[in-house]
């Protein structure tokens, strides 16, 4: 079988995004019944690359690799010989003869490119600065417990609309059928260069987010200042500040009760979103970070051992 890569939704189809989210539901139905082993991935063993910190995406990862029987083996980048200048390529062909599959969180998504030009195992990405598809499966998951379905879904992301989230939120999203709106200051607007011009032109972007949230299914947003940016975080409060809240305020703005609110985490409470937010009844950002378990363990799968015997599960 031919290594295939987990790096961004653009090169998987609508029924391959499906199937992982209907694998995901199965996998979590299966823990509930208390199956928390299962024995898919016994034997392999996973390396897993954290150039940034990470709680959801380790712990989910880790845990996913354990429950399918698999072991996980995590480094940091001071851990390996990238901290002292040792090539990606060099890494990736040295790890790729011990490791089943490589995952890696990186501040560069051309690293995590050049990870998989050069592996001979599937590389899947756990987030770059770009892209982060694990999370838009967990999200995609999540709206479809809740809203019962994803096709005509509206959704509205509130903040920066080149947020590797927000590019994978509407990626998926629009594969999937979902109507994708996002409420971004100008500067900040999406690139059709990441997004590709056919998910670029069937999403809409808004400058006031008053009007984006009007009438949506789905509220969601991301920090203003992700890790690397630092240096602007000045600048992005300016632009970000306070219009691009997700508060009591703007909820009023929806228009309907059935709404839900969204959020990745980790929250920067009183920034991008409110205590009061995220602690309300709309809120379901802790359904969101238990699917990461779930749809990761789906990838995982997916990658590694697609004929796992499902049907002997049900």
């Amino acid at each position: 079988m031919a290594k295939r890569d987990f790096l961004t939704l653009k090169e998987y189809t609508a029924d391959e995004i499906r199937l992982l989210i209907d694998d995901a539901f199965l996998l979590k139905r299966l823990r509930q019944r208390g199956r928390f082993t299962l024995p898919y991935l016994s034997g392999l063993n996973v390396a897993m690359i954290f150039e940034k910190p990470s709680t959801r995406t380790r712990a989910s990862f880790s845990v996913a690799v354990y429950e399918l029987g698999g072991l996980p083996i995590p480094y940091s980048a001071q851990e390996l010989q990238l901290s002292r200048g040792e090539p990606i390529k060099d890494v990736a062909r040295v790890l790729s003869r011990y490791h089943h599959a490589i995952a890696a969180r990186v501040f560069r998504h051309s690293n995590l490119e050049e990870l998989a030009r050069f592996s001979s195992v599937p590389v899947i990405n756990m987030l770059s600065d770009l892209h982060h598809p694990l999370q838009a499966l967990a999200d995609y998951m999540t709206i479809k417990e809740k809203k019962g379905r994803i096709d005509g879904v509206k959704i509205a992301f509130v903040g920066d609309g080149r947020d590797n989230v927000f590019n994978s939120l509407a990626i998926a999203g629009v594969k999937l059928g979902a109507k994708i709106r996002v409420a971004t200051p100008r500067a900040y607007a999406p690139d059709p260069e990441i997004l590709g011009n056919d998910v670029y032109s069937k999403i809409e972007v808004y400058e006031d987010p008053a009007d984006a949230v009007e009438d949506v299914d789905v509220v969601y947003t991301d920090v203003f200042v992700s890790m690397g940016q630092e240096r602007e975080r000045e600048e992005r409060f300016k632009a970000f500040l306070p219009l691009y809240q997700v508060n009591s305020e703007l909820l009023k703005k929806v228009g309907r009760e059935d709404f839900i609110v969204m959020h990745c985490l980790p929250a920067h409470r009183g920034e991008e979103i409110t205590d009061e937010v995220i602690e309300g009844e709309k809120s379901i950002v802790f359904d969101q970070a238990e699917n990461r378990l779930h749809t990761t363990k789906a990838v995982l799968l997916y990658l590694l051992n697609p004929n796992w015997s499902k049907t002997k599960e049900l």
